[in-house]
């Protein structure tokens, strides 16, 4: 029983982080104008499929990290019910921010499940310490990078007249590279971070849990993706097409480089830090989104931690 609810509880993570994040890598063809939303989020969930099979021959070092060996006693890693709590409170940070259309960081939420259910489990073994050195310090720095290299970078290009104010053929096709390489890295980043939770289900080839993550993944975007999509590619910035090459360009090279380096960065901080800067650049950013944002982004730790806590004690006396 408590193996089905492990499983039914990853398989909803996986559902609301492609309804959250699918969108990320690619919506700076949306709001640029480059492409329609259904396009672009077409677009976004086949590269983001493609990262996430990826994933299960290339980022075996996130899978080890979001396994919580370290964070938590052994005992609780081996627990399905401690990795049952941490998928629902996870999917339950992302399901509601997502309800509200704010792009918020997985990550984050699963941080802060590892958290809380720890607490609720054994609260006296829980070892902050790895937390902030492994999760949180690269999580926060991440969107602070993306920001100076958003802005830094659309100047350059548009110095050296690879990002025009207007689409044109060449434009558009390193654009929707650039864009489908972000979604790639996002599911080669991610996709590894909710397989982590079906390490304890006996007999599972963990072939089968990256496919199944996958598709869960796919679906949630196809499915539930709209309002996060009309917030990221409308309401941070306004944007024209080179502004959104410059932007999908910055978030691929990141999100990429952290997948290699098996730092667990955020593609929405990343992908909202790179359109930020570049709004502040050209003074278009919309300040009253990104704070509505930025204070959704604060609440998703403590909000993932209390979620998978009371999962917890409810699962645990089942």
């Amino acid at each position: 029983m408590l193996i089905l609810i492990l499983v039914l509880a990853v398989g909803f993570v996986a559902f609301t982080n492609g309804a959250n994040a699918n969108f990320k890598g690619v919506a700076s063809l949306y709001g640029s104008g480059t492409a329609t939303l259904r396009t672009a989020l077409w677009w976004g969930t086949a590269a983001t499929f493609a990262g996430s099979i990826a994933a299960a021959f290339i980022a075996e070092g996130l899978l080890k990290k979001f396994s919580g060996r370290g964070i938590v006693p052994d005992t609780l890693i081996e627990s399905p019910e401690f990795l049952a709590a941490v998928a629902i409170g996870a999917a339950l940070t992302s399901f509601f921010a997502t309800r509200l259309g704010f792009p918020v960081s997985t990550t984050h939420a699963l941080v802060g499940a590892l958290m809380g259910a720890g607490l609720a489990g054994n609260g006296t073994e829980v070892h902050f310490e790895a937390l902030g050195k492994n999760f949180l310090f690269p999580l926060f720095f991440s969107p602070a990078v993306a920001a100076l290299l958003g802005g830094v970078s659309y100047l350059i290009l548009k110095c050296l007249r690879l990002a025009p104010d207007h689409r044109t053929r060449t434009l558009d096709v390193l654009h929707y590279l650039s864009a489908g390489a972000a979604s790639f890295a996002r599911g080669l980043n991610d996709t590894p971070k909710m397989a982590a939770l079906l390490l304890t289900v006996p007999h599972l080839d963990m072939r089968w849990g990256y496919l199944a993550v996958a598709v869960m993944i796919a679906l949630g975007g196809l499915l539930d993706a709209d309002k996060v999509a009309e917030t990221l590619g409308k309401k941070v910035t306004a944007m024209n097409p080179g502004q959104g090459f410059a932007a999908s360009l910055v978030t691929a090279g990141l999100v990429t480089t952290a997948s290699f380096h098996s730092l667990p960065v955020s593609t929405t901080h990343v992908s909202v830090g790179s359109l930020l800067g570049i709004g502040v650049v050209t003074r278009q950013a919309h300040w009253r989104k990104v704070v509505e944002i930025l204070v959704a982004w604060v609440s998703t730790v403590p909000c993932g931690a209390l979620l998978a806590a009371i999962a917890y004690m409810i699962i645990s006396r089942v």
